[in-house]
């Protein structure tokens, strides 16, 4: 065992990391966030210099950079051009001497966000509201370029503290550990375990439909007035979390309800939705004001919460990598949504979600002006009736997992699927092994026609068009 732990690399260990969180009222508002780290170089040779990603200046609006080691500051520069494209948006920060091995140092980095031009599911900023999704808003350690090296982790304990007015009321991941006056400001401390994943803000001036923290109902933040309908929604959201939670297992048990937040800044996410937006982070939704104006207990609404309700299981726990963000990262959260309105309405309701997404598949495919491509080749530049085919046809492999394999292996091998790479990004093998594993068949051609060839198989069409099926017949998949 000691064996294991000499180091084979230059490298180097986050061994202490904190950091705060400020919000600056005034007509231009800022975030400021001030990190602190100590460093310890544990490799097998003194270090030069580090490399690290910065959150991006496009995204949050990124400015006022100060870098400090030792008592010197230190001036990021890009890399060399032979790193630059696998690590881009990296900067390079050399010390002002050599790094000895074992030797611990401290390093402070500055900034300050604003409000972009555009406020998205990462990061939206406004006089009464802002709020911080779980990635790209801290620094990014690389380890040295060694093909050994490991990549520096975040200690297993961090606490943080988020600034605000007093009036703000704040929801972040991790033990809330103390809250306390300073001036009109209000400070609040969390600290986060080996267990957490990223850390999240959402913060403003929001009047809760429910003061009652220990209550399982759904809890709407808005900036006015209360929806008349919210009571009933708010029922219908926490059995929805319920479902996902008795599905694919428990996230995190300090979160007993899941929150809807009204965002007013946050711009809409695609072009087909009109002025609504809505935004998953973990444990809830945002949504901006034309969503909320539109209404609350109808449909389209009901659905867009849901499926981001569902984002917590499978965008923040079980991170889809970058090349499966169709057929996963909107694939898992539309299926999931299916599994809700299951547990609600039977097989109707199931047999009906299903539908739409057919229905919405052939109207995509009709205006489509060239060639069909897979789920795994679209990509998020591609026109947008190509994405709402991949949209359409992705979470149907899971519906025809379901139904070829049974709904309780499929659902047991994401979970494990959850609770094994939690937090890591995961593949779309990754993902069939899981559930290879708990129903015991091979499912690569399953996949394969699904998310590799075009088009829906005829079968699949013919079972789901009848209206004599039950919906829990064996289908054999197939084009």
């Amino acid at each position: 065992m000691s064996a294991c732990s000499v180091p084979l690399a230059p490298q180097y260990q986050i061994f202490r990391q904190t950091f705060d969180i400020r919000f600056v009222s005034g007509p231009n508002p800022e975030i400021r966030i001030h990190n602190v780290y100590t460093l310890q170089n544990t490799g097998t040779a003194d270090i030069d210099f580090i490399d690290v990603v910065l959150p991006a200046a496009k995204i949050y609006g990124r400015t006022s950079l100060s870098v400090e080691s030792g008592g010197h500051a230190l001036a990021p520069a890009e890399l060399p051009l032979e790193y630059q494209q696998d690590s881009p948006g990296a900067l390079r920060l050399q010390f002002e001497s050599r790094w000895p091995q074992k030797e611990k140092r401290d390093l402070i980095v500055d900034y300050s966000f604003s409000s972009p031009k555009a406020g998205g599911q990462e990061f939206a900023l406004g006089p009464q509201t802002f709020h911080l999704g779980a990635r790209g808003w801290l620094p990014v350690f690389l380890p040295p370029h060694h093909i050994l090296a490991a990549t520096p982790a975040r200690p297993d304990k961090l606490s943080y503290t988020v600034r605000v007015p007093s009036d703000f009321t704040v929801l972040a991941r991790g033990s809330a550990v103390s809250r306390k006056l300073d001036g009109s400001d209000t400070i609040y401390r969390f600290d986060l375990d080996q267990r957490d994943l990223g850390p999240y803000v959402v913060a403003g001036r929001y009047t809760p439909s429910n003061q009652n923290q220990k209550s399982p109902e759904a809890v709407f933040w808005t900036l006015k007035n209360l929806p008349p309908d919210s009571a009933s929604q708010s029922n219908r959201f926490a059995t929805a979390w319920s479902v996902l939670q008795k599905n694919f297992g428990e996230i995190d048990k300090r979160t007993t309800a899941p929150h809807i937040v009204e965002a007013p800044t946050l711009e809409a996410d695609n072009t087909f939705s009109g002025d609504t937006a809505f935004a998953a982070f973990p444990g809830g939704v945002l949504i901006n004001s034309a969503a909320l104006g539109f209404g609350i207990d109808n449909e389209i609404f009901t659905e867009r919460v849901e499926r981001g309700l569902a984002r917590t299981w499978f965008d923040d726990a079980l991170q889809p990598a970058p090349f499966a963000a169709l057929a996963l990262g909107d694939g898992l959260p539309t299926y999931a949504t299916i599994v809700i309105d299951e547990a609600a309405g039977g097989d109707t309701a199931r047999r009906k979600r299903v539908a739409a997404l057919l229905s919405s598949y052939d109207d995509a495919r009709r205006q489509l002006k060239t060639p069909e491509k897979s789920v795994v080749t679209t990509l998020p530049t591609d026109p947008l009736e190509q994405r709402r085919i991949a949209e359409a046809k992705a979470p149907l492999l899971f519906v025809v997992l379901e139904d070829t394999c049974g709904a309780t292996p499929v659902r047991s091998g994401l979970a494990q699927a959850i609770q094994l790479l939690r937090g890591k990004e995961v593949s779309v093998n990754d993902v069939r092994a899981a559930i290879e594993y708990t129903t015991g068949k091979s499912l690569a051609e399953t996949f394969r026609v699904w998310l590799y060839n075009p088009g829906i198989p005829s079968d699949f069409r013919a079972h789901y068009s009848s209206n004599t099926g039950n919906g829990n017949e064996k289908i054999k998949v197939g084009n």
